[in-house]
């Protein structure tokens, strides 16, 4: 799972750099931690080139109550809530990192060391609202939780956005191994 992730100076002038240089100027709503239902940058298709925009994170519940932010990589296209938005509108959530959080509540946060931007799986609808997609965590996050988000190498991006079939091979492949730190953890005696 994935319910909260970061952007700081750093990353967000080369998010900046990168929208740039595939299209146009983008102003982005800001540093520091990107909560459910705020409004965060994204890479997306625009004809037959990429473009960034600015979208919300998180689909609205069929009762109204909550939001839907993470679809799973394995049944996307089973779930009649995100089929058509991974078919036809896929994007990238560009991010410093994202943060989990272990059943002791310790919060821990995962990066690239070999990239400045962590680049996230995900899909949006008509309303420009967002989801990440999330796969099985691999080992450097699974001592912490279950899932993580679908990490994009910088140069799948394009296939992700418009490859059908290249995007399907994405939507199955393990994520690299992320650098894990955390600011606190619980110590045992025993």
């Amino acid at each position: 799972m994935c319910g909260r992730y970061y952007v700081d100076e750093e990353t967000a002038k080369e998010i900046s750099g990168i929208v740039m240089s595939i299209g146009r100027e983008l102003r982005l709503p800001g540093v520091g931690d990107i909560r459910p239902s705020e409004s965060a940058a994204v890479i997306k298709g625009d004809g037959q080139d990429m473009a960034g925009d600015i979208m919300i994170w998180g689909f609205p519940k069929y009762d109204k109550k909550g939001l839907l932010i993470n679809a799973r990589a394995e049944s996307i296209f089973e779930r009649k809530t995100f089929r058509e938005c991974a078919l036809r509108r896929r994007c990238v959530i560009p991010a410093k990192g994202f943060y989990e959080w272990n059943q002791n509540k310790e919060k821990y946060s995962y990066e690239r060391s070999e990239f400045p931007v962590l680049f996230m799986a995900g899909c949006y609808d008509l309303e420009n609202r967002f989801v990440i997609i999330t796969t099985e965590a691999n080992p450097s996050v699974s001592p912490v939780h279950d899932r993580m988000p679908l990490i994009i190498e910088p140069n799948e991006l394009e296939d992700w956005i418009f490859d059908d079939h290249a995007a399907n091979d994405i939507l199955h492949k393990t994520p690299p191994i992320l650098n894990a730190k955390t600011e606190y953890e619980q110590m045992s005696l025993f």
